[in-house]
């Protein structure tokens, strides 16, 4: 089980958006179970007051499901409530989008995040890289996320599990520790809390 020093660890819920269950332009995904998992992980922070961040991507290509005057652009059912700060963004990293997140997390003395949301592979763990850059000590709740299938530089096609898989060995004491949603929640709860001013 991860060991914690301090009492405030802060949620960031990346990219769960309606425009990304499009299958046509994305494709096949893993993990069935991202969005309750993500409820889950929502549901715990509130219920132990600790901060939220809600992420959303605001494309800039033509095409893209997520660009924000379409409405593929709005939150999934799974994101409930109102966030401590919501983060938009262009680009895959939550560290480039405004308002600031690296200033709203000093501001408030946090040192502590938990990444969920999607895609695993690209803002989930761009995020969590530039975190752990960043030096925060980033938890990586690996099954609330998913990805989807890719073809590779060769053409063959390599499987939303298998990217899923790179990602966490990718991440694993590099940038974060890779936890489960169970081991989230307990940390979570073996901690005492409370929403910095």
């Amino acid at each position: 089980m991860p060991q914690i020093p301090r009492s405030v660890i802060a949620l960031i819920v990346v990219d769960v958006q309606k425009g990304l269950d499009d299958a046509v332009y994305w494709g096949p995904r893993n993990n069935p179970d991202c969005e309750r998992n993500i409820s889950t992980l929502i549901e715990t922070w509130r219920e132990c007051s600790q901060p939220i961040v809600f992420v959303r991507h605001d494309s800039t290509g033509a095409t893209s499901p997520l660009r924000p005057d379409s409405p593929g652009n709005a939150f999934k059912s799974c994101i409930t409530g109102s966030p401590d700060l919501l983060v938009t963004k262009s680009v895959n990293s939550a560290f480039y989008g405004e308002p600031n997140l690296q200033r709203w997390l000093a501001r408030r003395g946090i040192h502590d995040i938990a990444i969920c949301g999607i895609t695993t592979n690209h803002c989930c763990e761009s995020t969590a890289r530039m975190g752990g850059n960043l030096g925060y000590r980033v938890y990586f709740v690996i099954d609330a996320t998913h990805a989807f299938d890719m073809a590779g530089i060769d053409g063959s096609k390599i499987s939303a599990d298998e990217i899923v898989r790179v990602s966490g060995a990718n991440l694993q004491g590099e940038f974060a520790e890779v936890i489960s949603t169970e081991q989230g929640v307990a940390l979570l709860k073996s901690i005492d809390g409370v929403m910095p001013d």
